[in-house]
């Protein structure tokens, strides 16, 4: 059973694996994809990570601070791109992503 700090993290990589899949879904119907093509990538990427990290959080995995380290930096380049767009679904998930990349910098700690 995860601890509360575990609990919480895989709550908010859950949440931010959503926004992204969301994210790139949404840019991917705006009239001009193409000059969201970073943006999109990066949205899958992310995506990728968290569910890692949710997976490995939930079976408490011997990896999980190094997942969640990677989780983080992966996080924190998504919400940076994410955030260039005035789109509400790229604010949105410009928002999950900065909580999740905090959530998993106290995990990594």
């Amino acid at each position: 059973m995860p601890s509360p700090h575990e609990e919480a993290c895989l709550r908010a990589c859950h949440e931010c694996a959503v926004a992204c899949l969301q994210c790139a879904t949404a840019c991917l119907k705006e009239p001009d994809p193409k000059p969201m093509a970073r943006c999109i990538a990066l949205d899958l990427e992310c995506a990728d990570i968290c569910q890692l990290a949710v997976a490995s959080i939930a079976r408490g995995d011997e990896n999980v601070k190094a997942i969640c380290t990677v989780c983080a930096q992966a996080c924190s380049r998504c919400a940076a791109e994410c955030g260039k767009h005035d789109m509400d679904h790229c604010q949105h998930c410009a928002a999950a992503c900065k909580r999740c990349a905090d959530a998993c910098i106290e995990m990594s700690n």
